[in-house]
């Protein structure tokens, strides 16, 4: 009947007219329409008689994962432009190592500067040579410095001798100021020694350690010229078909790219050998003339002390006198 159905709607109706009068206030309207929202709104009249029921439905909205992966669409030419790179470098590289192979078991040939390589072997040699003479130069440069430090120990000894024995006051006196003054002459040498030695390692380490990195450069570029040098040759010995040809032609443009690298590299490493051998004579004549001028000077300046010292030592002897009679000759 119209009465049951009143009384079964009266508990929803005053629900809503309380959410209504909340709403009054705006600071339960969001909750209202919350509150609406998902569930049957009822519609009354002012005869508080129903008069429609309808369900709203909130959409459903798309949820993104928190961790959820990007993609990002890369560059194909960049990466068919690397792996094009790497191909190249990866045949480059085998060819290469089979011109080594071939040239260490003595199968395959190889291209020789007549004029060039025999004056990077001197080089070598010298380098080497030079490196022992550093070595040796500062090893005699510490012995010295440690010999020097000896003799002042020793003339300091002899000076503390000469004053509590007034018997040798002047036998002291005379060795203590000859090892303190060859102490401080030989420290002298024993620098002038390790400039020297600083002065040829400069020369070994930065002039000619430069012109060695070039020639390794040059090592590198003459066996990528030979290996494809060898392979143009094994392409032209071979037949000429439709597929030979465009590989014929592709290994003629490398070898020729090849053989610019090398020419412009052996170029550049003639120019500095031939730089190196006139810097390496300069500089060595200014070295080893400033190393014996130090020695010439170092010996020359030790004899005019040892020779004025023994003169002033012998002045004091006769300043003494005649010995005192030995105790044999009192008794």
């Amino acid at each position: 009947s119209h009465d049951g159905k009143s009384h079964t709607h009266t508990p929803v109706i005053h629900s809503l007219r309380s959410c209504q009068e909340l709403s009054e206030t705006p600071e339960h309207l969001f909750h209202l329409q919350v509150a609406v929202r998902g569930v049957s709104i009822i519609l009354s009249t002012p005869e508080h008689q129903i008069t429609s029921t309808r369900t709203e439905k909130l959409p459903a909205m798309p949820q993104k994962p928190e961790n959820e992966p990007v993609v990002v669409q890369g560059n194909k030419n960049a990466a068919s432009d690397k792996l094009q790179r790497v191909r190249k470098w990866s045949i480059s590289k085998y060819k290469c190592t089979r011109q080594v192979l071939s040239e260490k078991l003595g199968r395959g040939s190889r291209t020789v500067d007549l004029d060039l390589e025999p004056r990077l072997e001197l080089l070598r040699y010298d380098q080497q040579r030079f490196e022992n003479i550093a070595k040796l130069a500062q090893t005699l440069s510490n012995q010295l410095y440690q010999f020097t430090v000896t003799q002042k120990t020793l003339g300091d000894a002899f000076s503390e001798l000469s004053v509590k024995t007034p018997t040798l006051h002047v036998e002291f006196g005379v060795n203590a100021e000859a090892q303190k003054f060859l102490s401080k002459n030989g420290k002298t040498l024993s620098e002038a020694i390790t400039a020297f030695t600083l002065d040829i390692n400069t020369l070994i380490n930065k002039t000619i350690e430069d012109t060695m990195i070039t020639a390794k450069q040059y090592e590198a570029a003459r066996i990528e010229y030979d290996a494809y040098r060898v392979d143009l040759e094994e392409l032209n010995l071979g037949p000429r078909d439709a597929n030979t040809v465009p590989k014929l032609e592709r290994a003629q443009k490398e070898f020729q790219s090849q053989k610019e690298r090398y020419q412009r590299i052996r170029d550049d490493l003639s120019v500095k050998v031939k730089l190196l051998e006139e810097n390496k004579v300069k500089v060595l004549h200014n070295q080893l003339w400033l190393l014996h001028g130090a020695l010439v000077t170092h010996s020359l300046a030790s004899h005019s002390f040892l020779k004025q010292n023994i003169q002033e030592a012998m002045e004091n002897l006769r300043k003494c006198g005649v010995d005192a009679p030995s105790f044999l000759e009192e008794s």
